[in-house]
Formats: structure tokens, sequence, C-alpha cells
């Protein structure tokens, strides 16, 4: 049995008629004719009830037929998975804009370099997305923020760098001249922060944060990216807690102070599926490694 002999008898099935499959497919009836009942004999039952002018499956054939479809349509999966190793392919990244900025650009360009063939696709999702994404194998690596062992279930971490904390407020608060802050200070501001659905990770890092003091924070806005979290912050419609990564992106519109004492900071690395790295994700890990 060969693949033309499914082809042949869903053409039949799904046109009810020898006579149009034929010309549908490019071939002459009774070749067709031939192909199906060659299939059928080898099987060793028959597939279709034949008339004068119509054909129809029996219950056997109509079993054959979904079987059919699914083995023609996983040969074709195969096909456009093959090409797009051939031919380079794509690599699909999950990242956090404000987090990796010290990292994806340069290990971009290197990878680039290296693989100009590979169509890179960046996926900016919260961390929930990412790595949901890493686990149904719609993103091939993910630079993320360290989780806990329970969100990390099934996928494997590498730390690349550590970020440090520090208080993002904007040009002109007043805590803006300053040199260093205190947490307790902090308590006494408005936070904004990313929303808890999408970004439960951010709250609790703030619980860990301030859980040694006494006055907790008011969250006074959530926001569900870092441009708006941004655009927050230098309205002076409260502060952040953010990595100095934070830099990169905002620049000079907002201020970003250091704690004293520094809290630990951020640990930033990439995760992955537990099954293992593609060859493309893994040369991609290496390029960004290269460049911490």
């Amino acid at each position: 049995m060969e693949l033309r002999h499914l082809r042949y008898f869903v053409g039949v099935a799904e046109e009810e008629n020898v006579s149009r499959a034929a010309l549908k497919l490019h071939v002459s009836q009774p070749a067709l004719s031939r192909q199906i009942r060659d299939l059928e004999e080898e099987l060793g039952f028959l597939l279709l009830e034949r008339s004068a002018k119509s054909v129809r499956l029996t219950e056997s054939g109509r079993a054959f037929l979904i079987e059919a479809r699914a083995v023609l349509q996983r040969a074709e999966d195969a096909v456009k998975a093959a090409r797009t190793v051939a031919t380079g392919g794509e690599l699909h990244v999950g990242y956090a804009p404000s987090l990796t900025a010290r990292i994806l650009p340069a290990a971009l360009r290197a990878f680039q370099a290296e693989s100009p063939s590979v169509r890179v696709k960046l996926h900016d999702f919260s961390i929930e997305e990412m790595l949901t994404g890493l686990r149904e194998g719609k993103l091939q690596i993910a630079f993320v923020v360290r989780s806990t062992p329970a969100m990390l279930r099934g996928l494997r971490f590498e730390e690349l760098m550590r970020d440090a904390l520090c208080l993002a407020v904007a040009p002109k608060h007043l805590l803006a001249g300053r040199r260093s802050v205190t947490l307790a200070e902090v308590a006494r501001e408005p936070i904004i922060s990313y929303n808890r659905k999408d970004y439960p990770d951010a709250h609790e890092l703030l619980a860990a944060i301030f859980a040694g003091i006494k006055n907790k924070p008011r969250i006074a806005e959530e926001h569900d990216s870092v441009s708006s979290l941004i655009a927050a912050v230098e309205s002076g419609a409260g502060v952040a807690i953010a990595a100095q990564s934070l830099a990169c992106t905002a620049g000079p519109r907002l201020k970003l102070i250091p704690f004293s004492p520094a809290p630990l900071p951020l640990v930033i690395g990439a995760a992955w599926p537990k099954a293992g790295l593609t060859a493309t994700a893994e040369r991609f890990l290496k390029c960004a490694k290269e460049i911490v």
C-alpha cells in the first residue's frame, strides 16, 4: 500500500463518482478504478459499493476514510516540518522586553550572523503565557525570571544573569534626587504594578519584598504591559518596583533609584521543555550565554 492508493481512495470517496474523481486527480478512469480494486484486494474487504453512476462507502470504507485522511495529513505535516528544517526554518522565542533588553538584541544579532536562514519570531508574553507556550510546543525557548519549581514543572531553566531591583519614579518625583531609598519609604507610596491575572509572579515578588515591612504598600494601578507601566509612572500616578534593566526600555522617562539595603536580585535565564532544546534553540542559547 502506498500513499497514492490512499489519495485515490479519498478522492473517490469525496466525489462519490469515479469519473469526477479521475478528473480531479488527473488520472484516467480505468487506472483509478484499478488502483482502488488493488487496494481492496490488499486489504481483503470492499471499501466501496458500486452502481452504474456512483459509488458509496461501505461501513469498512467509512472507517478507513477517517484513518486515510489522518495518514495523508500526517505525511503532509512531515514534509512541511522537514522542509522547514532544510531551509533554515523558524525559531519561536518568548521574552519579556524590560527584563531581556541587555541580552536579547545582542543575542539576536549574533544568532542571525551565524544562522541567517533561520527566521526568529519573538513573542512578548507574560511569564505564564511563556511557560504554557513552552509546554504546548508553541515556543522553543523563552527568557524569563526564575519562577517557583511548581511553575517550572516540565521545563528546564538555566540562569544567565542577575538584575538588581530598583525603585522607578518620574523624573520630578520627590524621591528622584535620592541616591538610595528604603523599603519603608517606598511602602508609603502608591505602587504601579502589572495586573495580577497575567502577572501573578509580579505580585508574589512584591509580597516577598515587603514581607518584613510593617506597613504594606498600596497598589494604585495595574497594567498589562511594560509600556503602559512606564507611562503611568512617568505621569506621576505612582512608583514601581522594577529591575535595573528597565532603564534600557524607559530611558530618561524614568529615574531608577537603588534600594538600601538591596533586596535579592531577579534571576534571569532561559527556559525550555524538559525533553530538550532543538538544535536551533541550542545555538540561540549559546549566543545569549556568550553575551552575558
